[in-house]
């Protein structure tokens, strides 16, 4: 691998405090997660279980998208996004009233809206149309937070913003396969079903949630049929990691949908417990681990080569929350929801950790390689792949698709 040049470096240093605020937010999220399992935890507090949700979603998972998505775009003002959304985080663990907070969270959902507003005049698709569905989604659940509901009752937009985010990402890499002329119509359906159902469980709860259940159920349906990662499974390495990761979390998606299918709203207690974790875990954190070695060397310029310890911890996720789910939520086996939350929160850390390990290794290693071999005067410089370009829109034209 060729080291990323000074300048490349630089810029990803000027991100690094970004990512550094959504690592914060993760570890107070994390931390509040033992103490709602009611396990001894480094800090404690009443404040932090309450912010928990919004931290772990907006704070954490809001800043890693609005930051790839201002990294896409280019230039300075697109990092106002990120950067509201992760000082938003890092404030609601702070004594400050949490009115400042949420207005910073709601200053980076709208701004994460405005970026989307760009990429759509660059290049308008589908995709597009998902993504920023899921940044309004995004703002709508800000917006209602900052208006006093409650996590529970505004539970449906936290989902939607992240489902449709990804949705729109997997579109974007599915039509490198030249998808059929109805399969993008279908996939708009999808998300026009989920944007309703969404709206619909404000003013008539019951109704609504068996929507959006079904929604999203259809939505996985589509995923699992188009999506790349079923042809990748039988590969080996990062594209077998990636697609296992992708297909898991796409089961867990279908659960959750399931559950409010069959099931309708519910705002507390144990089938509460499932559906968020399913979600959150089981499908947001599992795609966050098949993109970070993509995304992540394309924001901060720094390797992150595969290493089999990334799907120890994959694996150690999704064993962890059949327990949790499975048997403690839905079986409402106490030891097994505490066991399998602990194991959660251990998964995820690994993960973190193995990540770090290896793009620190493979940064020195590249390193020494550059400074131990003399260059070739005769030779042309090998160009440095510019990952922005990974990140921004596909062409219109399928045929140029990356």
């Amino acid at each position: 691998m060729t080291p990323a040049g000074p300048a490349a470096r630089r810029a990803g240093a000027r991100r690094a405090p970004l990512l550094l605020a959504a690592g914060v937010c993760l570890l107070a999220g994390l931390d509040a997660a033992l103490v709602l399992l009611g396990l001894p935890a480094p800090v404690t507090g009443d404040r932090l279980p309450q912010v928990h949700g919004m931290l772990l979603v907006l704070g954490f998972a809001g800043t890693l998208v609005a930051l790839e998505r201002a990294v896409a775009l280019g230039g300075r003002w697109p990092h106002l996004a990120p950067a509201a959304l992760g000082g938003g985080g890092l404030l609601l663990l702070t004594p400050v009233d949490l009115v400042v907070p949420r207005l910073l969270l709601v200053a980076g959902a709208t701004v994460l809206t405005v970026l989307y507003t760009r990429f759509w005049q660059r290049q308008p698709g589908p995709a597009l149309i998902a993504q920023g569905a899921g940044a309004v989604s995004a703002l709508g659940a800000a917006l209602l937070w900052l208006g006093g509901l409650d996590v529970p009752r505004l539970l449906p937009w936290l989902v939607a913003f992240l489902v449709l985010t990804i949705a729109g990402e997997r579109l974007e890499l599915a039509r490198v396969a030249l998808l059929a002329p109805r399969a993008e119509p279908a996939f708009l359906a999808c998300v026009g079903a989920v944007v309703t159902g969404v709206v619909t469980t404000l003013m008539w709860p019951a109704p609504g949630t068996l929507l959006l259940g079904a929604a999203l159920l259809a939505l996985v349906a589509w995923l699992v049929v188009h999506d790349v990662a079923r042809r990748l499974l039988r590969s080996t390495g990062l594209p077998r990691f990636s697609a296992a990761c992708l297909l898991a979390g796409y089961a867990w998606l279908g659960l959750a949908g399931a559950l409010w299918l069959l099931g309708g709203p519910v705002a507390e207690g144990s089938r509460y417990d499932a559906v968020v974790h399913a979600v959150f875990l089981g499908f947001v954190m599992s795609m966050i681990m098949a993109h970070a070695p993509v995304i992540l060397p394309a924001v901060l310029r720094r390797p992150l080569p595969y290493h089999p310890g990334l799907a120890v911890a994959a694996w150690l996720l999704h064993g962890s929350l059949i327990l949790r789910v499975v048997v403690g939520d839905l079986r409402e086996v106490r030891g097994a929801w505490q066991l399998g939350g602990a194991l959660n929160i251990a998964a995820v850390l690994l993960f973190v950790l193995t990540a770090a390990t290896s793009s620190v290794t493979a940064t020195r290693r590249a390193a020494a390689v550059s400074t131990t071999t003399p260059p070739d005067p005769d030779a042309a410089p090998d160009p440095v792949p510019d990952p922005d370009a990974a990140l921004a829109p596909v062409p219109a034209d399928p045929r140029n698709d990356r």
